[in-house]
C-alpha cells in the first residue's frame, strides 16, 4: 500500500470521521459537566461514544478504501452514526423524538456487514 500523501485524493469520509470524533469529545464533556438529568446525560454519552468510535473508524479506514462496496459501507457508517447519535442528542437536548435511533443502528449494522463482505472479497 502506498502512503505517499501526494498520490491520495482528499477523503470526504475521513474528514467526516475526524469531525465526528471532535464533536464527540465536546458532547462527552458537555454530558459530564452541563447536563443534570441522568437519562439525558446517558443519552448524550452514548451518542458521543458512537460518534467517537465510528468517527475514528471512518478516519482510519476511508483513505485506504478504493472499492465501491467498501466506500458504500463507510457511507452507511456515516449515515447510521448521524441518525443514531443525532437522534439521541436531539432527544436529550431539544426534546425531539428519538425515532431515528433504531434506523441509525440498523444502518450501522448494515454498514459493518458490507465492510466485512468487501474485506472478504479483496
Amino acid at each position: 500500500m502506498n502512503y505517499d500523501r501526494r498520490q491520495r485524493k482528499p477523503s470526504f469520509l475521513a474528514l467526516s470521521g475526524g469531525l465526528l470524533a471532535a464533536v464527540a469529545v465536546g458532547l462527552s464533556a458537555y454530558a459530564s459537566h452541563g447536563i443534570a438529568v441522568a437519562q439525558a446525560q446517558s443519552h448524550v454519552q452514548m451518542a458521543a461514544l458512537f460518534a467517537f468510535g465510528h468517527g475514528l473508524a471512518l478516519a482510519a479506514l476511508a483513505p485506504g478504501t478504493t472499492r465501491r462496496l467498501g466506500t458504500g459501507a463507510l457511507c452507511l457508517l456515516l449515515l447510521g452514526t448521524l441518525l443514531f447519535a443525532g437522534s439521541l442528542v436531539g432527544g436529550a437536548l431539544f426534546g425531539l423524538p428519538t425515532r431515528l435511533a433504531p434506523a441509525g443502528g440498523i444502518t450501522l449494522m448494515l454498514g459493518w456487514v458490507l465492510w466485512a463482505v468487501d474485506a472478504i472479497r479483496r
